[in-house]
């Protein structure tokens, strides 16, 4: 049965009157599409079954989601059950159907509960779909004892009724308190009013803190300069080839380059490297006296 542009209550009223089917019948149209692929044969017990996926849609409308997808969904899940079921196994279809249907509407609501997936695990959907329930109850004993229940408390207490840890808890309390929001929503309902996303912290740098590290940049370029200049044209080269380029050369091509041999090569980088640090130390001290 396609229920696409149908609306639910036609829906409704076309799987009323689809026939019921008796335990032999039933088994009867299962082999047939089990072992003949009989198409008219799944459509009548597809058919016939609707009732029970409309049924157990209905039961999801409480989550927001329009009640023409969820049967949709159930349908599906309806027709998985069709294909996956085994008649030689002594139970009937409606049982086996229930599973299915059940899961493909649980796994439609949580896909579109929020934009922020809302769990995958079967731990968290379990504790989706029995969260409120069991904290209704949790706070109606409560109650019934003349006592206030912690939210801490609470959340440990739904923990151990559901079976799973208690930060599963702890996080989904937060994603089922509020639906999701715009930030680009005004904050008031005056067309002038800023915008939820004006109010996030920037993490950006701060513009006093992009003068201070361009300031700082510029203080170390110029000390690199002062540095560089004070080797010879030699130490110059090896370093601007060996540190200053996007692709940096080997003491083995310097070598070739100068008539030097790779250890020759080397013992002057370390050599220039020496006379920089020097010259850089006496700059930085030379800074702190300034401001001592």
């Amino acid at each position: 049965m396609a229920v696409s542009g149908f609306s639910d209550q036609t829906l409704s009223r076309t799987a009323m009157r689809a026939e019921l089917l008796d335990a032999e019948t039933e088994l009867r149209l299962a082999y047939a599409w089990r072992d003949q692929r009989d198409e008219e044969a799944l459509h009548r017990l597809i058919t016939a079954y609707m009732r029970l996926a409309i049924s157990m849609a209905s039961k999801f409308k409480r989550y927001g989601a329009p009640m023409n997808d969820l049967i949709q969904e159930a349908s599906v899940g309806l027709m998985k059950a069709a294909d996956k079921f085994d008649p030689d196994r002594g139970v009937r279809f409606s049982t086996y159907a229930v599973w299915w249907i059940k899961a493909s509407i649980q796994d439609y609501v949580m896909r579109n509960w929020s934009m922020v997936r809302t769990g995958s695990t079967s731990s968290q959907k379990s504790l989706f779909f029995n969260m409120r329930r069991v904290q209704a109850r949790l706070e109606r004993e409560a109650a019934a004892e003349g006592r206030s229940i912690e939210t801490h408390e609470l959340h440990a207490l739904i923990a151990v009724e559901v079976g799973v840890p208690l930060h599963d808890v702890q996080m989904m309390d937060g994603r089922l308190s509020g639906s999701d929001f715009s930030l680009n929503a005004t904050q008031s309902v005056d067309d002038e009013g800023r915008e939820w996303i004006d109010a996030l912290e920037d993490n950006a740098p701060q513009a006093a803190e992009k003068v201070e590290n361009s300031h700082d940049t510029d203080t170390l370029r110029q000390w690199l300069v002062t540095a560089l200049s004070a080797l010879n044209d030699r130490e110059q080269f090896i370093v601007r080839e060996r540190k200053l380029r996007d692709a940096p050369r080997t003491l083995e091509s310097l070598g070739s380059e100068l008539g030097l041999s790779k250890e020759r090569v080397r013992q002057l980088e370390a050599a220039a490297f020496g006379k920089m640090r020097k010259s850089l130390e006496a700059q930085s001290n030379e800074v702190q006296s300034f401001f001592a």
